[in-house]
């Protein structure tokens, strides 16, 4: 809606309130969202109208928009429950839980559970956090007193609080103005016009003879009011909200040179008088004086949009240019999704991936410089509905990567609801900075603009909005005309104006300035489907699946020229990128095709030496010298022209000893060795932050955090479950309590959970002998219990399918293994599930079909017989494998079946391993090891960084005793990757963190050519000859 639009609705409202229409006054408050009443918010909510409040609300938020919003709907309700359990409706107070209250158990599951069990206590005031609860008219009013503070703060809320100040009767008086002007032009005015109605313009009838116009003033009073009041668009002074058409785009450029806002338009309220004989050539001149943008003529603005075309001598040029040699592979681990270079340093390239991880590449060097696994930054912070999401399906895919202009920021954009942004310091340090629940539903695109001098952020989504944001995370601006998710965003700009274009999947083209007028073009691509578009280039593929490349000619709406060389049809969405306006590059049938941008005939093609997806992903640097192609096992290829292999000659260029070292690296099949120099020891309590529980006499044999991080679940040898939980509140609320105890949570009952456990944070899964129970957390009352066996073998092992909770594997129906299961673990990714044994075998199963895809024996050193409890995790990155093994430590490629590295007990580590985790964000390994020492390994090259030993952690009674006390099991909190718990023989848990002033477990490892801080890169690399 147009900013005139909606300074009409306002007129409205100040002319229904005047007239005293006071139901339609609230009714167009709520379904304009133009301007909120809060005298009449207070007035139903110290009435107890709770229905008409959340209708009135409806029209400015949601539940889910925001936290503030959620606490509003939240408050809201909660005291509609609390009177229907003061009048002891219980009734009506369990239909409110069920319908009203449910929404926020996502959210928080333990408040949830507290309101329900008010329906067990007489009087609700006997809860402790209620006791103070008055009368229902007190307690209306210290909520009305929560809700307006959460209202103001409520960004949704800003600018709809205050209403605009305006004379009086002021739609009336530009009623009266108009009508004043309709009279200065009759051709025949007379000095007392008679006004019936306002449905159509004004014109005098005329009389026997002609009449020199005069000036007349009509007062609006005189004209009798009509019922239904009419819209006047009529009268040309408010645009109809309706599309431009193609021939709009002068006018709306033109327009934005000059202020956007509508100045000297206004009519003066005075009398106006037309000479004799010019009124209607005035009017002609100004007829679209509020909307000149809707009919300019559109060439001289295309002069200035258009890019300058310089031709192309093809003597220049040859398709040498073309960067078609196959430099490297490289292995990125998971389906590349999106690849971006750096603006300037041409080697340096940012990858997205299908598992949510980004990595920074140097391809010079071949090295993978940095990772980041998807990890929420901020939980409590995002919506409802992203939270709801997820709940539904934790997998989370990069749409699109992107960098900043001057190369300082990296933009993601995910597929669900999440951006990222982080700013880059070389060479390979990325540091959180901002995360925005940007969209409903997927975040199809991002880029950077540079409105008023200003970087911003753009973005596009399934909810078929285009949002910009600064770098505080405000957003600026919300476009909205799109009918369908807008698909992609290109910033552009010409002679200092600065613009977006935007498509969208039903093949709509729009384009916006930085304001709230709305879109300024609409075209139609030929198709009407899914469109990407960059600068004056558009790809669009058919739902029939064929697909089209052309250049736009903007200025006429139209199709400058369709390149040629496409199959009839396609399975997906083409990818394609353009170089300095010069090649395009098109991903189709498993090769790269190329044209030159002045040609409609395909150059020629590559398949790159093979292994490229049926449509590949694609991008060029900007100089146009590599482009970076994905592979169909899960890594991308750089394809160089002479100049790019030249620049790439870095590699060729290193020492002897470097090449020998990063050889060695490559070769995964010697064992990892650390350098005792690199190795920090924890070997006083000063040196650390300890938490300890009391210990029950029973070994813990099983350990894990809650999914939220505020519990610890141990299980013991004796089948008994303990379940130790932290208290919430506003020093404690993150995931950091190495300094806080816990407290050992049972309920009243006096009941035991027991078994084996897994991991969802209301109920627990557990598994003895044959049989399997779910577990109530609140009350650990035995929820089902079902027979997996009749008779057994025993469970020994229990695992959660990670995209569906109501899957579970429990050993042992798939036949593989000659001994008892010991671990189990899942790849979404790749869609297997891996078991391991007390053979020392794993097993790859595929978990769409459940057979067996293959079995490792691990390699054991010599003189070790294969025996021995083996324990699996999946890295984040979902392909590679933690494997755990008293006598080592290894990592497997499970895509591949093929290990990577290997650690052998040895020097300051070298007692059997008991066990052994990834942190939160796979960066570290932690183990512990049957001599009660801990050690932390960089996860990437299995070397040891931190040595914790027994005196650190244990009291010096234990510690001293004639009792070997060690861990047995070490579980990593899942939001903060320094702090790891253990349980211990003797049945006790430890909680560990670094000391407040060293932050990290010892210093990140080097790599082999001493560069420091950098990490030794897995061997994922490899160079065509």
């Amino acid at each position: 809606m147009t900013s005139l639009s909606r300074e009409l609705v306002f007129l409205i409202l100040q002319f229904l309130d005047e007239e005293k229409f006071k139901e339609s006054v609230h009714k167009l408050e709520q379904e304009s969202g133009f301007f909120f009443n809060m005298k009449y918010f207070e007035e139903k909510a110290l009435a107890g109208e709770w229905d008409e409040i959340e209708r009135y609300l409806s029209g400015f938020t949601k539940v889910d928009d925001n936290r503030y919003s959620m606490k509003i709907f939240f408050e809201i309700r909660k005291q509609k429950y609390l009177e229907a359990l003061d009048r002891h409706d219980r009734a009506k107070a369990v239909d409110i839980l069920v319908k009203d209250l449910k929404v926020f158990s996502t959210f928080n599951e333990e408040l949830y559970k507290e309101i329900t069990q008010l329906l067990t206590l007489e009087n609700f005031r006997e809860n402790e956090q209620l006791s103070k609860y008055g009368d229902t008219k007190s307690a209306r009013s210290i909520m009305l007193i929560e809700l307006k503070k959460l209202i103001e703060a409520n960004p949704l809320f800003r600018e709809k609080l205050i209403f605009p100040t305006l004379k009086a009767s002021r739609l009336r008086t530009l009623i009266n103005q108009s009508l004043n002007w309709q009279h200065q032009l009759c051709k025949n005015p007379r000095s007392n016009p008679d006004i019936k109605t306002l449905f159509i313009d004004h014109t005098c009838s005329p009389p026997n003879g002609s009449r020199t116009p005069q000036s007349a003033t009509v007062p609006l009073s005189a004209v009798p009011k009509p019922a239904p009041y009419m819209a006047l668009g009529t009268h040309g002074t408010f645009p109809p909200a309706v599309a431009a058409n193609a021939n709009a785009l002068a006018g709306w450029m033109a327009n934005a040179a000059a202020s956007s806002s509508v100045q000297s338009a206004a009519v003066a309220a005075s009398p106006i008088t037309v000479p004799q004989n010019q009124g209607l050539n005035h009017m002609s001149k100004n007829k679209n004086i509020y909307g000149d943008y809707q009919n300019s003529d559109p060439d001289q603005l295309m002069k200035r949009l258009r890019p300058i075309a310089h031709p192309v001598d093809e003597s220049v040029w040859s398709s040498d240019d073309l960067p078609k040699t196959v430099a490297c592979t490289v292995s990125q681990g998971a389906n590349v999704t999106s690849m971006d270079f750096h603006p300037s340093h041409h080697t340096l390239l940012l990858v997205g991936s299908g598992n949510g991880e980004i990595v920074l590449w140097e391809i010079g060097l071949r090295e993978r410089l940095v990772s980041k696994p998807f990890k929420i930054w901020d939980a409590a912070a995002r919506s409802i509905a992203f939270q709801a999401t997820l709940v539904k399906d934790s997998s989370i895919s990069i749409n699109k990567v992107a960098w900043s202009p001057d190369g300082s920021l990296i933009g993601i954009a995910f597929t669900k609801h999440l951006i990222h942004l982080y700013s880059y310091h070389a060479p390979n340090d990325l540091r959180n900075l901002l995360e925005i629940d940007a969209h409903v539903g997927g975040v199809n695109d991002i880029a950077f603009s540079h409105p008023n001098k200003q970087i911003c952020i753009v973005t596009c989504g399934d909810d078929k909005l285009i949002k910009v944001w600064d770098l505080n995370g405000r957003k600026l601006f919300a476009f909205e005309g799109h009918e369908a998710p807008v698909y992609s965003v290109c910033p552009h700009h010409k002679d200092n104006i600065q613009f977006i274009f935007s498509t969208a999947l039903d093949g709509k083209i729009k384009a916006w300035l930085y304001d709230n007028m709305g879109s300024r073009v609409d075209y139609d691509a030929p198709g009407r489907w899914c469109t990407t578009m960059l600068t004056i280039i558009l790809m669009w593929n058919q739902q029939d699946g064929e697909c089209f490349l052309v250049e736009w000619n903007e200025s006429e709406g139209s199709i400058k020229r369709t390149y040629s060389g496409f199959r009839k049809k396609s399975n997906g969405v083409l990818q394609f990128d353009i170089t300095q306006n010069h090649f395009l590059a098109v991903g189709e049938d498993n090769q790269i095709k190329f044209w030159d941008v002045d040609n409609v005939n395909m150059i020629t093609s590559t398949d790159a030496d093979g292994g490229l997806p049926n449509l590949p992903r694609l991008r060029f640097n900007k100089e146009g010298t590599l482009l970076a192609v994905s592979t169909a096992d899960n890594g991308f290829k750089i394809l160089a022209n002479a100049e790019g292999l030249r620049t790439l000659r870095p590699l060729d260029n290193r020492s002897f000893e470097a090449l020998k070292a990063q050889v060695d690296r490559l070769d995964g099949s010697s064992p990892a060795r650390p350098s005792p120099l690199l190795l920090a020891e924890i070997l006083e309590p000063s040196q650390c932050r300890v938490v300890s529980t009391t210990d029950s006499g029973s070994k813990v044999t099983r350990l894990l955090y809650t999914n939220s991080a505020t519990g610890l679940l141990a299980l013991g040898s004796n089948g008994v479950q303990r379940l130790w939980k932290w208290t919430r509140n506003e020093q404690n609320r993150v995931a950091r309590h190495g300094h806080i105890a816990p407290e050992h949570w049972q309920p009243s009952s006096g009941l035991l959970m027991t078994n084996d456990v897994s991991d969802n944070d209301s109920y627990v899964m557990s598994a003895c002998g044959g049989k399997v129970s779910l577990f109530n957390m609140m009350t650990f009352k035995v929820i089902r219990y079902d027979d997996v066996h009749a008779p057994p073998p025993a469970s020994t092992f229990l695992a959660f399918h990670p995209q569906d909770n109501n899957i579970i594997a429990v050993k042992t129906k798939l036949k593989g293994h000659q001994k008892r299961i010991t671990g189990l673990a899942f790849s979404n990714h790749l869609n297997i599930l891996v078991s391991s044994g007390a053979d020392a075998q794993l097993c790859i199963w595929s978990t769409d079909t459940w057979e067996k895809r293959k079995s490792i024996s691990i390699q054991m050193t010599a003189g070790k017989s294969p025996g021995g409890d083996t324990r699996v995790q999946f890295h984040s990155d979902q392909v590679r494998l933690l494997v755990v093994h008293e006598t080592q430590l290894a990592v497997y490629d499970a895509s591949k079946a093929e290990r990577l590295r290997q650690w052998l007990p040895q020097d300051s580590l070298p007692a059997p391993i008991s066990s052994a985790s990834y942190s939160c964000n796979s960066q570290l390994v932690y183990a512990s090891f049957c001599n009660g020492d801990i050690g932390v390994f960089d996860a990437d090259s299995l070397r040891p960084r931190c040595r914790i030993a027994p005196s650190a952690y244990l009291s010096p009674a234990v510690a001293n005793s004639s009792q070997s006390v060690y861990p047995l099991v070490v579980a990593t909190n899942p939001q903060e990757h320094n702090q790891l718990a253990v349980g211990l023989t003797d049945g006790a848990v430890k909680v560990i963190e670094p000391s407040e002033s060293e932050k990290n477990w010892g210093a990140p490892v080097p790599n082999d050519n001493g560069a420091a801080g950098g990490r030794t890169p897995a061997p994922t690399v490899t160079t065509s000859p």
